[in-house]
């Protein structure tokens, strides 16, 4: 969309000025001489040419590590994926593998050792060359290092070795058959960055900008929860993206990030609710896009938080080990009245893990084992397992108490609120208290097991292995004090099983039964109750974003790790500009504007005188 400006009018002559306004003008003029002087060359070189492009993007979440090896939660990971390559990326039209930091690749007969073809065009941020050497440093890192592991060591758990006999040629010996090769989600980074690293569990990648990435955008700035600025690496090797900047904006609440839409002070909003998103279908120069989520959202039980060496920790009721506890919930949730009543109808009604937007992965319970809205066989499950109401109405748990539980809830999720008001009308006819704890960081209680239940959601990748994984028992901690990549402590041999043999078929008709096994097998266990699909609600500004590409191309999203294309291809309008920069993080620019100010005033005869896993929305 091109904006046609109007020239401006012509000046008028200018009046002649008394002495006491001559002098105040003289003073002014030599403030902005001072303020310009303090202005890097770079800064007034851009100012002379043009303003940058600039698009604010409003994110809800907090940064939980700026390091690949620890970040999990969604924003951390899509910056991520557009600040370093992957071996391979996922094609815009139909998520199938296409080259990435490697060019081609092949497998041996046995399917144990894979040679990478690594592109000799990509070069560091600091302009050194991105090469294979750069990979088998990574993942050699997360091979030896658990602490190097945290985010994404179930890509590497099956490593055998891994060499670098050239800049462009990458080889990985298996201990056996993976079926994850050409999707290895793992961000390469530079070795001569990171190789004087000690502790990896205790580096967020968060001491110095700019850093050095090979991706379509370099990370300059951060500040937590306030923003993460990235700017456009020109030299990337897919070809520059066309916009100049991305600043990502931390809003906590939702309304103050569409009314900041509404004035055009950030680009683009994700996340919306039914609400916000029917308000903004009829704003000028704002588009709405729903379409198909890639994410689930599920209502997680704990079921005993421990580590792998045996250790058990936390504090979650000792009532949802009971599977007729779990199973009574589930049957007194009744998921189609929080699609139609919640979402608004933007999103599907959860059944299993993974979303219907995956074709060759979506399961269904059959007739028999779907857990429907049933309260009266709710309560027929309690009554059965001993927990019977006394007088009053409450049910009594086997130590005599009344029967009450406790869900984690993202503060700024208002979807999760929403859900609780009705889990508490629901639960509370069946005699079951429920406290909803809605916080800012639910990750430090999540992570000691200090829960019962808790609202939980992981986008997911064309390839399902990382999500499947982190319910595996190799996901638990080390030890207590230890993170893990588990996402609620799940530990069952029969899902591990499924989940090795899964990882090792290459037949794509018989890997795609083994993980809908996988999903009926975490459904019966009842630990995990998949509520929604819900769609991808987001809004940009037309007047600042004239195109933009989602993820698939057709009925896809914006934002999450698929984003990478989305902001790759994004075309700015010619109206936009340094939106939402006013956090004082772009110092030298700043300075440049308020001198600018003061010279307007000065020329006018007016003198004027001028600021933190694992757990939240998941990855």
């Amino acid at each position: 969309m091109v904006i046609k400006v109007p020239s401006p009018p012509a000046t008028p002559p200018a009046p002649r000025l008394s002495t006491r306004t001559r002098t105040r003008s003289l003073l002014a003029l030599c403030t902005v001489s001072a303020l310009l002087a303090a202005v890097p060359p770079a800064a007034h070189a851009r100012s002379a040419d043009r303003a940058p492009k600039v698009l604010t993007i409003a994110v809800s979440q907090s940064v939980d590590s700026l390091s690949p090896f620890l970040a999990q939660r969604l924003v951390s990971t899509s910056v991520h994926r557009l600040a370093y390559e992957y071996l391979t990326n996922y094609d815009v039209k139909d998520g199938r593998t296409v080259p990435g930091f490697a060019t081609a690749w092949s497998a041996s007969p046995s399917k144990l050792t894979w040679t990478f073809t690594v592109r000799g065009d990509s070069r560091w941020s600091d302009g050194r060359p991105a090469t294979a050497e750069d990979a088998a440093w990574t993942f050699n890192t997360m091979m030896s290092d658990p602490k190097a592991a945290t985010a994404n060591g179930a890509f590497t758990a099956n490593f055998r070795k891994v060499t670098a006999p050239d800049p462009t040629t990458l080889v990985i010996e298996l201990k056996k058959p993976q079926a994850t090769m050409t999707a290895l989600d793992v961000p390469i980074l530079p070795k001569h960055v990171w190789e004087g690293v000690d502790d990896f569990s205790a580096f967020n990648n968060d001491e110095r900008f700019p850093l050095v990435g090979n991706g379509p955008f370099v990370i300059t700035d951060f500040k937590v929860d306030r923003y993460i600025r990235l700017k456009a690496n020109k030299n990337f090797w897919r070809g520059a993206p066309k916009v100049d900047e991305l600043l990502l904006k931390y809003y906590k609440d939702g309304d103050a990030a569409v009314a900041a839409l509404r004035k055009g002070e950030v680009s683009f909003v994700q996340g919306l609710t039914p609400a916000q998103a029917a308000s903004l279908k009829s704003a000028p120069d704002v588009a709405v896009n729903d379409a198909p989520g890639r994410r689930f959202f599920a209502l997680a039980t704990n079921p005993g938080a421990r580590s792998r060496d045996g250790k058990t920790f936390g504090n979650g009721h000792p009532a949802l080990l009971d599977p007729a506890v779990r199973k009574a919930l589930f049957h007194a949730t009744d998921r189609r009245t929080l699609v139609e009543r919640v979402f608004r109808g933007h999103a599907v009604e959860g059944q299993g893990y993974l979303p219907p937007r995956f074709g060759p992965y979506f399961w269904r319970p059959s007739a028999a084992q779907r857990i429907d809205y049933d309260p009266a066989k709710a309560a027929a499950l309690l009554d059965g397992a001993g927990y019977r109401k006394a007088r009053g109405g409450k049910r009594l748990g086997k130590d005599g108490r009344p029967l009450s539980f406790r869900i984690l809830c993202h503060a700024t999720d208002p979807n999760d609120k929403a859900v609780g008001k009705y889990l508490q009308e629901w639960w509370g006819a069946l005699g079951i208290g429920l406290r909803i704890d809605c916080l800012d960081n639910v990750s430090d209680p999540w992570l000691k097991g200090d829960y019962d239940l808790a609202f939980d959601g992981w986008s997911v990748s064309p390839d399902p292995d990382l999500v499947l994984s982190i319910h595996t028992c190799a996901a638990l901690p080390a030890t207590p004090a230890d993170t893990g990549s588990t996402d609620n402590f799940i530990c069952d041999r029969q899902f591990d099983e499924l989940y090795a043999r899964q990882s090792a078929e290459y037949d794509p008709a018989k890997r795609a039964d083994l993980v809908k096994q996988l999903q009926s097998r975490l459904y019966d266990t009842g630990y995990m109750n998949v509520l929604a699909y819900p769609n991808a609600v987001e809004a940009y500004r037309t007047d600042q974003i004239s195109s933009i590409t989602t993820m698939p191309e057709a009925a896809g999203n914006i934002w999450g790790q698929d984003g990478y294309w989305s902001w790759w291809s994004a075309v700015p309008a010619d109206g936009s500009g340094d939106g939402g920069s006013d956090d004082g993080s772009r110092t030298a620019l700043a300075i440049g504007a308020g001198a600018l100010a003061v010279l307007v005033a000065a020329v006018a005869g007016l003198v004027a005188v001028r600021r933190r896993a694992t757990v939240e929305d998941r990855e």
